[in-house]
């Protein structure tokens, strides 16, 4: 039962900073999914994969993991870069 520890990204289609403050734990999951035969859907037994904890910072994270024995992997935050351009450089 492994967890991974990291910082929750914006998406796409997300123009805003809203919830990337955020740190999720959840955890990896143990065994493979695989297709139900009647309905084609896949599943699996590993219940562990479907939670996720959220927490205000990193360090509480930590200290979640350390306090019930979960073994965890801190995925460090990449650095965000900024590309920036006018509108202009377009007819260049």
């Amino acid at each position: 039962m492994t967890a991974r520890i990291y910082q929750i990204q914006k998406n796409a289609m997300q123009s805003g900073k809203a919830l990337t403050h955020k740190w999720m734990l959840d955890f990896v999951q143990s065994e493979p999914r695989k297709p139900d035969p009647l309905t084609g859907w896949t599943g699996s037994g590993d219940t562990q994969s479907q939670v996720k904890l959220t927490f205000p910072s990193q360090e509480a994270a930590v200290a979640y993991a350390d306090k019930y024995g979960i073994a965890y992997e801190v995925i460090p935050t990449p650095p965000k870069t900024l590309k920036i351009q006018a509108y202009a450089d377009n007819f260049r």
